[in-house]
């Protein structure tokens, strides 16, 4: 049998079909369900204004002012001598009125320590410093029992949190039962079509799924750039897993396993630098799809323990997606070669056809959706739009890879050893 005989084979048997249709389907369906639930958060959660202060003490309206409780802001650093000045400095802006910020020097090599010590004479900044790189878990399980607050927020160390941040997460923890409030990561740098890209990307893509899991009632995880947490629901599931490469994914899942709740809040910005070579861009979304693969193996029991079942259809949802990534994988190879030997490929065309359309033109509805939904908290966001139609081709294609790349992570219990972290910052637009 000859390769083109082979290659008709394969497209002509049933199987195939079953992988073209729901290679299809699947965006087709995503997107719509992605789009109607976002929608509903944001007509059901988005339109109150910010919570107001107490009231000060000696005013008439002080008879009972209840005081906000204090917030450790916890921000682990390695090597972040390019931004961790600027980033800190932000962070002691906060509009909130207590509160401490801990950095954790994780065994720095470069001057990370001197670009912090024109900081240091403000009282509410303490330092840590670690002599040896033990990766971002166990940076922060060692601060926890340092901080004098029982709300933390988690911050990287090229975040630059809003003033008001703390006044839209803090509330959140009113109700006992929540124990982690993701917030709403923007593109701060974005000079770059790829950074410009990611910013779609964070608000089409990254925020309109927050919106449409917290309709479901769990989110598959929380941000590791902004998360506040309930420090004693942190302890109470053993802290953050070293060993994982994506210690934010494991920690989200390893809450709502324990059934606490955890929520995602937009109006609380927080502005972050993203990978602007395609190298490192690559290599931040292998480590992402090896992480979801990982905490997909490790908390596969959920499938099978009824009183998980609110987890249900975020496995489900992410199990699909790897699902699909072998499958634009597979069919892309298979029609490739396909042209290669001149035989037209079985149900894929270079013109524009009924399926290939109804694809593009609902990816393109969702990242307007999500682009318009978060243009009031990024108003730049919407002068990127046009840097949508870019994104079926550049990033479905970067994303299946990964995800490929990460399946064998589906069957690999983690390591044993502490995932260490190697940060590379080349600093920050204006």
């Amino acid at each position: 049998m000859s390769i083109g005989e082979f290659l008709l084979a394969v497209q002509t048997s049933q199987p195939y079909w079953v992988v073209l249709v729901f290679f299809a389907a699947y965006p087709i369906v995503t997107s719509i369900m992605w789009i109607i639930t976002a929608l509903l958060f944001r007509w059901r959660w988005e339109n109150a204004t910010p919570p107001p202060p107490p009231p000060l003490e000696g005013s008439r309206f002080a008879a009972a002012p209840r005081p906000r409780p204090f917030v450790s802001v916890l921000v682990p650093a390695h090597n972040e001598e390019a931004v961790i000045a600027r980033s800190v400095a932000a962070m002691l802006a906060l509009d909130y009125p207590a509160f401490e910020v801990i950095v954790i020097d994780d065994g720095s090599t470069d001057g990370t320590i001197a670009a912090l010590s024109p900081l240091l004479a403000d009282e509410r900044l303490r330092l840590v410093h670690k002599g040896m790189n033990e990766g971002k878990a166990m940076a922060m399980n060692d601060a926890m029992p340092l901080a004098r607050g029982e709300i933390l927020l988690a911050l990287d160390a090229d975040a630059e949190p809003d003033a008001q941040l703390l006044n839209w997460v803090v509330p959140h923890f009113d109700s006992p039962r929540v124990a982690a409030v993701t917030g709403n990561p923007r593109v701060l740098n974005t000079t770059t079509f790829l950074a410009r890209l990611q910013s779609v990307e964070f608000s089409s893509i990254i925020s309109l799924l927050r919106r449409a899991q917290r309709i479901w009632g769990r989110i598959v995880t929380v941000s590791g750039v902004v998360a506040a947490l309930r420090k004693s629901a942190v302890v109470d599931v053993g802290g953050f897993s070293p060993n994982m490469p994506t210690e934010d994914i494991e920690l989200t899942w390893k809450l709502q396993k324990r059934h606490y709740d955890v929520r995602y809040e937009p109006r609380a910005i927080c502005w972050m630098t993203v990978p602007q070579s395609y190298r490192g861009h690559f290599q931040q979304r292998l480590r992402w799809a090896r992480g979801l693969a990982q905490v997909l193996h490790k908390h596969r029991d959920v499938l099978t323990t009824w009183n998980c079942r609110r987890l249900w259809p975020v496995f489900v949802e992410s199990s699909l997606s790897i699902l699909w990534s072998l499958c634009f994988v597979f069919l892309t190879t298979l029609w490739v070669l396909s042209y290669a030997v001149g035989l037209p490929p079985v149900g894929a065309s270079p013109i524009p056809n009924l399926w290939g359309m109804s694809i593009a033109t609902l990816c393109l509805a969702q990242l307007t959706t999500g682009v318009l939904i978060d243009r009031r908290y990024d108003s730049q966001v919407l002068r990127y739009l046009p840097y949508a139609v870019w994104y079926p081709i550049v990033y479905w294609a970067l994303l299946a890879l990964t995800t490929v790349i990460a399946m064998p992570y589906l069957f690999k219990r983690p390591r044993a050893q502490p995932v260490r972290w190697q940060t590379a910052r080349t600093g920050k637009a204006a």
